[in-house]
């Protein structure tokens, strides 16, 4: 069995990765529901600045989408436990 070889290097493989992420990133997280699946990760992970920065994201950018109450009783929640 033979070991798997891309056809290209680190340094191409870096290279595309970096393009992937700049044509990515900016279009990721715009959309309320992205935004609060992802503070939800970050408060699983126990990265709760970061969430708390996404909850408040949301409640500024999207005030009156249905995830900006949940951002809300999360941030209160967040408050509550003194996180």
């Amino acid at each position: 069995m033979g070991r798997f070889r891309p056809n290209l290097r680190w340094g191409q493989w870096a290279r595309a990765l970096l393009i992937f992420l700049a044509m990515c990133l900016p279009a990721c997280g715009e959309d309320p529901q992205h935004l609060y699946d992802t503070a939800q990760f970050e408060e699983r992970q126990r990265n709760l600045p970061h969430a708390r920065e996404l909850y408040e994201r949301i409640v500024r950018e999207h005030p009156d989408s249905p995830y900006a109450q949940h951002a809300r009783e999360r941030l209160a929640a967040l408050s509550e436990a003194g996180e």
